[in-house]
């Protein structure tokens, strides 16, 4: 494993993921946009750097955990940014919810440059980041998915190598986001039918999760949504909507029809629209509550 890592990133997801590799005893440079972030990363022994460009080695790995497409080509494409400074060898680890196309973009940029662009979305809420339960997905040169999976382990509990080519981790993370935002909404409109005949939503939801869909994205949004509990934020429902516009620009761009996703882009915009855009975005079922007459 590589003993030096470069991390720019250090929101609600990249935080405990530095503070894992650190556990792992790697030297850890860190940058973020807000430097005061950086705090308990570098209490628990980051070196905080003034520039992205600056957590980059020749030949190097630096891992980014930004917010959107936008964030991410900054760090790359920017003069203070890691594209050039990475050089011959180097491998630039992307674990952000980023288009598809974007990631071959940057793919494409780092092979000029004569490094790697490894893509490695990931599933699961900090909570999971913080206790190494991540699912990471891969895609890229198989040469460099192979230097970086130690790293990758370090961080979650499973590694999944999608393909050679970058955007494919990035599609799947998108289809995988899609079926959450789906299952919530499935669940809001199935917990309002029990209220409205007069049936616990609690009790609907822990029947659900204890039978028929007994599994993550149940249990924990189902709590959720049941409770109509959306505030702290483990995903903001802006980050929500943007990668559901992802979703449906992928979708178009390879002529695939997804009518539900185009719903539940009406109930995040909705959603915005009414001021929830900091809550969890599993605050998209109210939208559905409001329309039953629940709230």
């Amino acid at each position: 494993m590589d003993r030096e890592i470069g991390f720019i990133g250090l929101g609600s997801m990249g935080l405990p993921m530095v503070l894992n590799l650190l556990k792992s005893n790697l030297k850890v440079k860190v940058y973020n946009r807000t430097p005061e972030k950086a705090r308990d990363a570098v209490a628990a022994g980051a070196q905080q750097m003034d520039r992205a460009a600056d957590v980059a080695t020749v030949g190097g790995i630096v891992i980014t955990m930004v917010s959107n497409d936008k964030a991410l080509e900054e760090v790359v494409f920017e003069k203070d940014g890691i594209g050039k400074k990475l050089g011959v060898g180097g491998i630039h680890l992307s674990m952000s919810t980023v288009s598809p196309k974007t990631s071959r973009k940057l793919a494409s940029y780092h092979e000029q440059q004569g490094s790697y662009y490894v893509a490695s979305p990931v599933f699961g809420r900090p909570e999971a980041a913080s206790a190494q339960k991540l699912f990471l997905l891969s895609s890229g040169h198989r040469d460099a998915k192979e230097r970086v999976k130690p790293l990758q382990n370090a961080l979650g509990q499973q590694v999944f190598d999608i393909s050679e080519e970058p955007g494919g981790a990035n599609v799947i993370k998108l289809g995988g986001n899609f079926m959450i935002m789906a299952a919530m909404e499935a669940m809001a409109e199935s917990f309002n039918l029990a209220e409205k005949n007069g049936i616990d939503r609690q009790l609907a939801a822990e029947v659900y999760a204890s039978t028929l869909f007994n599994c993550t994205v149940y249990q924990g949004y189902g709590q959720m949504i049941a409770k109509k509990s959306f505030e702290p934020a483990g995903f903001q429902l802006s980050l929500g909507f943007k990668d559901c516009n992802l979703v449906l620009d992928e979708a178009n761009s390879t002529k695939t029809p997804m009518p539900l996703a185009s719903l539940l882009h009406d109930r995040l915009l909705a959603s915005i629209a009414k001021g929830r855009e900091t809550h969890d975005w599993s605050a998209l079922a109210r939208v559905a509550s409001e329309e039953a007459g629940l709230e």
